[in-house]
């Protein structure tokens, strides 16, 4: 038996313009930030010759090409995995909640399935197939950066060239930077879940087309990426949180289900109670909100989205990436 695992991520700078619609234009760069709940995947071989998947359903089959699960059916395919094999999954978080787990269990899956025939690929080679799996034969109109992160961990700024490559750097933060941002972020759950698909369609369509000036929006959300990574080296964090208000003023007009009147006044209502900025993290339309907030003002920020039924996400930053956590595997 092999467990894998890979952790979620908080976009911090400039999330979406990694998307194709954008980046193969004009490139994109991203700031995020690995964190520590995790989608774990345990693989093991099966007495038998079939197959079994247990997630959110459960499936036994003769063939990898019956399986439903799109996914784990090109991820097999990929790896050349054809029978007698057994794979479960977890979550720490739900889906569909804006912190990248669909990729992050691409990724976590296939660091299992290579140790399971035991390869040991670099960090690079399981984000890049990740993409494959994901973005060129499943068609999803995501981009690159949750694969990236969820691979590599940390606190990274990402590169995202028009060509395809992607360049990943580490950022040196010191300690009393993460601690700060761990800190003055509060992250809430919306209860809301929604399809990334539905929203990043939109958004993709708006950035083609130049509705509504989305591509100058897109080039401002990309600088804000910058600043984000300018702001984190030179320790002066709050000043972060001022720029994540900018960061989803810009991003809430690029799709008309980015946000409703509900999402709005729960916006609203952790700013007048003193969060300094925040947003909707992912896709947009429900999940998980990021805002940045003073010591001073975390309580009453607490108090009022406590109110409004949004449920707390403790976490700490995630250093490790995509790794095996158990191998029992002998045969």
């Amino acid at each position: 038996m092999i467990v894998s695992r890979a952790p979620v991520r908080f976009p911090l700078g400039g999330g979406g313009t990694d998307l194709p619609s954008y980046s193969r234009e004009h490139g994109g760069f991203v700031v995020a930030a690995a964190v520590d709940k995790y989608v774990s995947v345990c693989v093991a071989r099966r007495f038998s010759d079939t197959i079994r998947l247990a997630y959110s359903e459960m499936e036994i089959v003769e063939s990898v090409d019956q399986i439903r699960h799109r996914i784990v059916r090109s991820a097999l395919q990929l790896t050349g995995i054809a029978k007698g094999i057994e794979i479960h999954s977890l979550a720490d978080v739900p889906a569909n909640s804006g912190l990248g787990s669909s990729s992050t269990f691409t990724v976590a899956l296939l660091n299992g399935l290579h140790t399971f025939k035991r390869e040991i690929v670099p960090t690079e080679q399981l984000a890049r197939e990740a993409c494959q799996i994901e973005i060129d034969i499943l068609k999803e109109p995501i981009g690159k950066q949750d694969q990236y992160i969820a691979s590599y961990g940390g606190v990274s700024a990402m590169t995202f060239h028009p060509n395809g490559d992607v360049d990943i750097e580490r950022l040196p933060l010191p300690d009393e930077v993460i601690d700060d941002l761990e800190s003055n972020l509060m992250i809430y759950y919306s209860g809301v879940e929604r399809s990334a698909s539905t929203v990043l369609k939109e958004q993709a369509k708006s950035i083609v087309e130049n509705r509504d000036a989305a591509v100058t929006r897109m080039h401002r959300i990309k600088q804000l990426g910058h600043e984000t990574k300018r702001i984190l080296l030179s320790g002066k964090v709050d000043e972060y949180g001022e720029l994540l208000h900018e960061h989803w003023t810009n991003k809430r007009k690029l799709a008309s289900n980015m946000a409703d009147s509900v999402i709005d006044e729960h916006y609203d209502a952790a700013r007048a109670a003193g969060a300094i900025g925040g947003k909707l993290m992912g896709a947009g339309g429900g999940g998980f909100f990021m805002f940045y907030v003073r010591e001073r003002d975390r309580r009453r920020v607490h108090n009022a989205l406590s109110s409004r039924g949004l449920s707390p996400l403790r976490f700490r930053f995630d250093f490790d990436g995509a790794r095996v956590v158990a191998n029992f595997h002998r045969s």
